[in-house]
């Protein structure tokens, strides 16, 4: 069995989020306060988000409000809250960009082997991003979920009986994909993505020899 992150894997999605991020740095910077400052107080913010409100543009757009409110020491106006409000299009739509060889290389792996779809995210976000994908065919199984930790993948692993000595989870992030999947016993395969959000990033064990390191999502066709 292999299991797919999707953002970032399969599809573009963080470059979207560092977009919206590198006008709202541009607008925050004022004299005496640097972007990198800006963009710290930001991280912070959403870390603290993302445990108690979850992922998605939503929650990110919360953040970015969140954020005006610490740096100018005051609520958020009416023009700043619709100025926040208007980046709210850079994440609608029905079409998301594939990554390169997506397409092809899951049409293969498909003909070999069972493939399941695990994201995390806002559900009816999330739904919407993977049915645009047209990739659904693809996977024995959709799965969205809140977090992505240990507890997740074992869940998996018995709703599917599956063997993790057998199974693989193949995504770009240290800290959802490849970790906790390790943790419960399951192989990985790490594809990094250089626009991976930092909140995401995590130290992988170089030793680990369960862990397969790729640099293009072609490239699994070599190995499955």
């Amino acid at each position: 069995m292999l299991i797919f992150d999707a953002d970032d894997t399969l599809w573009e999605n963080n470059v979207i989020y560092e977009r919206v991020i590198d006008e709202f740095l541009e607008w925050m910077t004022a004299p005496g306060l640097d972007p990198a400052g800006v963009r710290a107080v930001l991280d912070g913010i959403e870390a603290a988000n993302a445990v108690t409100l979850g992922y998605g543009s939503k929650v990110f757009l919360h953040s970015l409000g969140e954020c005006v409110a610490r740096l100018r020491g005051r609520a958020a106006t009416a023009a700043e809250s619709a100025r926040i409000a208007g980046w709210a299009a850079a994440f609608a739509g029905d079409r998301v960009e594939l990554m390169p060889e997506v397409a092809g290389t899951l049409a293969e792996l498909a003909r070999r082997h069972e493939l399941l779809l695990l994201t995390k995210g806002d559900t009816e976000e999330q739904r919407r991003k993977v049915a645009a994908s047209g990739l659904t065919g693809h996977f024995r199984g959709v799965h969205i979920v809140a977090e992505k930790n240990t507890a997740t993948y074992e869940e998996l692993i018995r709703a599917y009986d599956l063997v993790p000595a057998a199974t693989w989870m193949i995504g770009n992030s240290p800290k959802s994909d490849i970790l906790p999947a390790r943790s419960a016993g399951l192989n990985a395969v790490f594809i990094p993505h250089r626009h991976t959000w930092v909140l995401e990033h995590g130290e992988l064990d170089p030793a680990d020899k369960k862990v397969l390191r790729l640099s293009a999502f072609g490239e699994l066709l070599r190995h499955f």
